[in-house]
């Protein structure tokens, strides 16, 4: 009993000293980590929208989504027994994705053709002999009809064999995996997320002012933001005929993307026209934007403090942004050091 208890002993002074330690080491890390004091002013730099002439050629800021993007599901119902993809793959239209158990399709084929000869010898029978009168015609009319019947049912029984094997409808990349090997599978269940980004969807607003300039079938020059000056080729396909609440309609570009200088779906990127005149609007220079460009958003500093501000974005030449509402000429706007900012920190200004 004694020996027990200090065992006992010793263990427990083994676990308070292990605490110890640990409660050393996270003070000891806390001191090397460097806490901001949220009190201490930023240092920005900022300046004041001002009327900016934007040249013959605008841009209009968006974002270029996949042109073809869906869930392929399975037709059928059953057994996942072979998964022949996995996610980065790139696919081919018509590639076998997936296949499902057939087994008892491919037993109840094997049936039918049976049936089906068995029916066609009766058939070629009745036919010798309603020549003779010896059958009448509706015994020869249920042969016939049995027949046909079981030729409909093996057509149904293939096209259920067809549906078992899930085929890519697009050429694309397989961008999500939604089941396991050896799942069940019900109809229309999703089995894999494929993307096709051959070509993109390249969605921007177009102040009204400027939304006549557009017209469906118009070619374009598109730039992604990540590969800078390079260009890539369009065509409008979309015009909204219904405008937000800032007077700005949706216009959609297919851009055909480039093997040298992939866009991926996500990217930002500027539509140009360059048949429209130059205009002379309120604007802040780009470098000030804060999230994207479909919800534009800067930092204006207002009593010593940074207010990040929503306000709706127009016509870009990449350096500039019209302001189309949001933001006033009095404003002041951070255009270096928001990174460091949050909603309502104390800024000092240079």
């Amino acid at each position: 009993m004694k020996r027990i208890i200090i065992i006992s002993l010793f263990a427990l002074a083994v676990i308070v000293l292990a605490a110890l330690k640990l409660m050393s080491n996270k003070e000891e890390a806390a001191t090397k980590i460097f806490e901001r004091d949220p009190s201490t002013a930023v240092l920005v730099d900022v300046t004041k929208p001002s009327n900016h002439t934007f040249e013959s050629s605008l841009s209009f800021l968006g974002t270029f989504d996949a042109n073809l993007q869906n869930n392929i599901a399975s037709e059928a119902g059953g057994k996942l027994i072979s998964l022949n993809v996995k996610e980065g793959d790139f696919v081919n239209k018509g590639q076998v994705l997936a296949k499902l158990d057939d087994e008892m399709i491919l037993l109840q084929i094997e049936t039918a053709k049976l049936n089906i000869n068995q029916l066609k010898n009766d058939f070629e029978r009745l036919s010798a002999l309603k020549k003779e009168n010896v059958v009448t015609n509706s015994e020869f009319e249920k042969v016939d009809l049995g027949l046909k019947t079981a030729e409909v049912q093996l057509k149904q029984l293939q096209k259920q064999l067809k549906s078992t094997s899930i085929t890519a409808p697009f050429s694309g990349v397989v961008s999500k995996k939604m089941v396991d090997l050896g799942s069940m599978i019900a109809p229309g269940t999703p089995i894999v997320e494929l993307i096709d980004i051959s070509s993109l969807k390249l969605t921007v607003s177009v102040p009204e002012r400027d939304i006549l300039k557009f017209k469906t079938g118009q070619k374009i020059t598109a730039k992604a933001d990540i590969h800078g000056s390079t260009t890539f080729e369009g065509e409008i396909k979309v015009i909204g005929v219904q405008a937000d609440a800032a007077h700005n309609y949706k216009v959609q570009a297919i851009v055909t993307n480039s093997n040298e200088h992939k866009i991926m779906a996500g990217m930002y990127g500027s539509l140009t026209l360059t048949n429209s005149t130059s205009v002379s609007a309120l604007s802040i220079p780009r470098k000030a934007l804060v999230g994207s460009s479909k919800s534009p958003q800067v930092y204006v500093v207002r009593n010593g403090k940074s207010v990040l501000v929503n306000f709706n974005a127009g016509t870009s030449d990449g350096e500039f942004i019209e302001v189309i509402s949001g933001l006033s000429i009095s404003d002041e706007v951070v255009i270096k050091g928001q990174v460091n900012l949050q909603n309502n920190s104390n800024v000092k200004t240079k």
